[in-house]
Protein backbone atom coordinates (compact mmCIF):
# COMPACT_ATOMS: atom_id res chain seq x y z
CA UNK A 1 0.00 0.00 0.00
CA UNK A 2 1.42 2.88 -1.00
CA UNK A 3 3.24 2.36 -3.72
CA UNK A 4 3.64 3.84 -6.63
CA UNK A 5 2.16 1.85 -9.23
CA UNK A 6 4.33 1.17 -12.24
CA UNK A 7 1.19 -0.26 -14.59
CA UNK A 8 0.44 2.43 -17.60
CA UNK A 9 -1.47 0.48 -19.90
CA UNK A 10 -3.27 -2.89 -20.13
CA UNK A 11 -4.70 -4.87 -22.69
CA UNK A 12 -8.22 -6.72 -21.98
CA UNK A 13 -8.85 -9.77 -24.20
CA UNK A 14 -12.75 -10.71 -23.84
CA UNK A 15 -13.19 -14.16 -25.33
CA UNK A 16 -16.57 -14.95 -23.87
CA UNK A 17 -19.93 -14.12 -23.88
CA UNK A 18 -21.38 -15.14 -20.61
CA UNK A 19 -22.49 -12.36 -18.19
CA UNK A 20 -19.76 -13.49 -15.42
CA UNK A 21 -16.72 -13.54 -17.78
CA UNK A 22 -18.33 -10.24 -19.55
CA UNK A 23 -18.53 -8.12 -16.52
CA UNK A 24 -15.52 -9.66 -14.17
CA UNK A 25 -13.33 -7.70 -18.41
CA UNK A 26 -15.68 -4.56 -18.16
CA UNK A 27 -14.93 -4.23 -14.48
CA UNK A 28 -11.02 -4.65 -14.80
CA UNK A 29 -11.32 -1.93 -17.59
CA UNK A 30 -13.22 0.45 -15.72
CA UNK A 31 -11.46 0.03 -12.69
CA UNK A 32 -8.27 0.57 -14.90
CA UNK A 33 -9.11 3.60 -16.51
CA UNK A 34 -10.70 4.82 -12.84
CA UNK A 35 -6.79 4.45 -11.74
CA UNK A 36 -5.24 6.45 -14.71
CA UNK A 37 -4.31 3.23 -16.35
CA UNK A 38 -4.66 3.12 -20.47
CA UNK A 39 -6.55 0.11 -21.23
CA UNK A 40 -7.61 -1.24 -24.42
CA UNK A 41 -10.33 -3.92 -24.81
CA UNK A 42 -9.96 -6.50 -27.51
CA UNK A 43 -13.98 -8.93 -28.55
CA UNK A 44 -12.74 -12.00 -30.07
CA UNK A 45 -15.05 -15.47 -30.93
CA UNK A 46 -18.18 -15.37 -28.47
CA UNK A 47 -16.86 -12.02 -26.73
CA UNK A 48 -17.95 -10.28 -29.79
CA UNK A 49 -21.44 -10.60 -29.01
CA UNK A 50 -20.52 -8.23 -26.04
CA UNK A 51 -20.39 -5.68 -28.98
CA UNK A 52 -22.91 -6.94 -31.97
CA UNK A 53 -25.47 -4.10 -31.56
CA UNK A 54 -28.43 -7.03 -32.10
CA UNK A 55 -26.74 -10.09 -29.51
CA UNK A 56 -25.58 -7.15 -26.68
CA UNK A 57 -28.90 -7.19 -24.51
CA UNK A 58 -29.29 -11.16 -25.46
CA UNK A 59 -26.60 -12.21 -23.07
CA UNK A 60 -26.68 -14.85 -19.93
CA UNK A 61 -24.95 -16.54 -17.71
CA UNK A 62 -22.84 -19.36 -18.84
CA UNK A 63 -23.27 -21.70 -15.99
CA UNK A 64 -26.39 -21.12 -13.60
CA UNK A 65 -25.36 -23.24 -10.67
CA UNK A 66 -27.18 -21.53 -7.83
CA UNK A 67 -28.51 -18.69 -9.87
CA UNK A 68 -30.50 -17.83 -12.79
CA UNK A 69 -29.94 -15.13 -15.00
CA UNK A 70 -32.73 -12.95 -13.87
CA UNK A 71 -31.85 -13.56 -10.55
CA UNK A 72 -28.23 -12.47 -11.66
CA UNK A 73 -29.81 -9.27 -13.08
CA UNK A 74 -31.65 -8.46 -10.04
CA UNK A 75 -28.44 -8.70 -8.32
CA UNK A 76 -26.53 -6.20 -10.73
CA UNK A 77 -29.17 -3.85 -10.17
CA UNK A 78 -29.25 -3.72 -6.43
CA UNK A 79 -25.36 -3.18 -6.54
CA UNK A 80 -25.43 -0.74 -8.94
CA UNK A 81 -23.65 -2.49 -11.62
CA UNK A 82 -25.32 -1.26 -14.75
CA UNK A 83 -26.70 -3.57 -17.71
CA UNK A 84 -23.64 -4.85 -20.11
CA UNK A 85 -24.71 -2.08 -23.17
CA UNK A 86 -23.98 0.94 -20.73
CA UNK A 87 -21.59 -0.68 -19.23
CA UNK A 88 -19.61 -0.58 -22.31
CA UNK A 89 -20.33 2.49 -22.94
CA UNK A 90 -19.64 3.90 -19.88
CA UNK A 91 -15.77 1.82 -20.09
CA UNK A 92 -15.16 4.02 -23.67
CA UNK A 93 -16.79 7.27 -22.08
CA UNK A 94 -14.08 6.71 -19.45
CA UNK A 95 -11.67 6.54 -22.41
CA UNK A 96 -10.55 2.71 -23.22
CA UNK A 97 -10.13 1.75 -26.36
CA UNK A 98 -12.60 -0.78 -28.38
CA UNK A 99 -11.71 -3.45 -30.71
CA UNK A 100 -13.07 -6.32 -32.61
CA UNK A 101 -11.13 -9.24 -34.03
CA UNK A 102 -11.32 -8.96 -37.88
CA UNK A 103 -10.57 -12.83 -37.69
CA UNK A 104 -13.57 -13.67 -36.23
CA UNK A 105 -15.50 -11.05 -37.74
CA UNK A 106 -14.78 -12.18 -41.16
CA UNK A 107 -15.72 -15.76 -40.30
CA UNK A 108 -18.96 -14.75 -38.81
CA UNK A 109 -19.80 -11.92 -41.53
CA UNK A 110 -19.57 -9.14 -39.26
CA UNK A 111 -19.16 -5.40 -40.29
CA UNK A 112 -18.41 -2.54 -38.32
CA UNK A 113 -21.85 -1.06 -38.72
CA UNK A 114 -22.90 -4.07 -37.07
CA UNK A 115 -21.30 -3.31 -34.04
CA UNK A 116 -21.44 -0.82 -31.19
CA UNK A 117 -20.28 2.77 -31.98
CA UNK A 118 -17.92 3.12 -29.12
CA UNK A 119 -15.87 0.36 -31.03
CA UNK A 120 -13.19 2.14 -32.51
CA UNK A 121 -11.90 -0.49 -35.43
CA UNK A 122 -12.01 -4.10 -36.56
CA UNK A 123 -8.53 -5.02 -36.37
CA UNK A 124 -6.42 -8.37 -36.54
CA UNK A 125 -4.74 -9.96 -33.90
CA UNK A 126 -1.07 -8.28 -35.31
CA UNK A 127 -2.12 -4.85 -34.93
CA UNK A 128 -3.65 -6.01 -31.64
CA UNK A 129 0.06 -7.00 -30.46
CA UNK A 130 1.37 -3.85 -31.84
CA UNK A 131 -1.02 -1.51 -30.17
CA UNK A 132 -0.55 -3.51 -27.29
CA UNK A 133 3.14 -3.03 -27.42
CA UNK A 134 3.72 -1.33 -24.73
CA UNK A 135 0.65 -2.78 -22.08
CA UNK A 136 2.01 -3.97 -19.09
CA UNK A 137 -0.20 -6.42 -18.95
CA UNK A 138 -2.27 -8.51 -20.74
CA UNK A 139 -5.52 -9.90 -19.74
CA UNK A 140 -7.13 -13.20 -21.11
CA UNK A 141 -10.96 -13.68 -19.81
Amino acid sequence: MGKERNIKKVSIIISKNGLEDVLAGLIMAHGARMEGIDVMVFFTFFGLDVILKDRVNQLKLSKEEGITTEAFFKAMEKFDIPPVKEFVEMVYDFGAKLYACKATADMWGIKKEDLLPEVEDIISVGQFYTLSDDAQHIIFI
